[in-house]
């Protein structure tokens, strides 16, 4: 056994390095597992993991085919089902997104098995977070090097395209760019945007933060015919 603080801040007594795990959560605490090379674990997933979506765009579930054949613990957004997660019998339950503490412990409670909450974070403006989050899991799991070579590789990765387009054009001469269609707890339409969108920022980018440019909007929507 081992004794952890986890992203809550609560004490949690958890099994070292278990076999049988399940994220409860949106899409970034499974994610999480399969980036420290750890899916094998996973016995219970949410439901959006066994619906089917044909718009489907979460790459660490197109790898991994086999989670939509696992049983339910509970639906999306990490509305879980206590008895669904005990029949299960996973050795640990990895949370994200927990408004607060009680949260994490209310799920124990009812289940008897440890739950380690997770602050997910981002690569933008919560990456300390997300690399706390990696290595929290990684060192649940017993996998602390490879949540250090996933962690490295990710600032390796974002200084390389930073030095690479960092100054050498002039302000007025950079040009804007849009993203739409960003996914937040689920799909959403061509003007839903991220002012802070990670991949814009790693180059340097001229982002509209608003909205889209009215020509591209009125182009994209048909407003212009």
């Amino acid at each position: 056994m081992m004794t952890i603080t986890d992203g809550m801040g609560r004490t949690v007594t958890v099994p070292a390095a278990p076999d049988r795990v399940v994220c409860s959560g949106p899409p970034g605490c499974l994610r999480y597992l399969t980036y420290l090379q750890a899916e094998d674990h996973a016995v219970g997933v949410d439901d959006m993991e066994i619906k089917e979506n044909m718009f489907d765009a979460r790459p660490y579930a197109l790898a991994n085919p086999q989670f939509s054949s696992l049983p339910m613990i509970g639906e999306f957004r990490g509305n879980d089902d206590p008895e669904k997660v005990v029949a299960c019998n996973p050795q640990v339950i990895f949370k994200t997104y927990c408004t607060e503490a009680s949260v994490a412990d209310e799920l124990q409670e009812k289940t008897g098995i440890p739950v380690v909450a997770l602050q997910y974070g981002d690569l933008s403006k919560n990456r300390a977070l997300m690399d706390q989050s990696l290595r929290l899991m990684g060192s649940v799991m017993g996998n602390d090097d490879r949540a250090e070579a996933v962690i490295t590789y990710f600032d390796t990765m974002t200084t390389d395209l930073n030095e690479r387009t960092a100054g050498g054009v002039a302000e007025a001469d950079r040009q804007t760019v849009f993203v739409g269609g960003i996914a937040h707890s689920g799909p959403h339409g061509f003007q839903s945007t991220q002012p802070t969108y990670p991949p814009f920022i790693f180059v340097n980018a001229r982002m509209f933060s608003e909205g889209p440019p009215d020509s591209l909007r009125q182009y994209c929507t048909g407003e212009d015919h």
